[in-house]
């Protein structure tokens, strides 16, 4: 069996546990976004924290 689809499917596990569980906009979600450094923020959690903590 080729080794690269258990390794995406490995790495794809990862990912999904790293980011959590909670959901957009949620309290957690706004929560964890005041605690990650305004610098590591992507475009669309800048947003999407406008949208849903701020300007509820």
């Amino acid at each position: 069996m080729n080794a690269l689809p258990r390794n995406l499917m490995l790495a794809l596990a990862i990912a999904l546990f790293a980011t959590g569980c909670a959901k957009v906009g949620s309290e957690a979600w706004c929560n964890d976004m005041k605690e990650k450094p305004k610098g590591d923020w992507t475009a669309n959690e800048a947003s999407d924290f406008a949208k849903h903590c701020v300007f509820k």
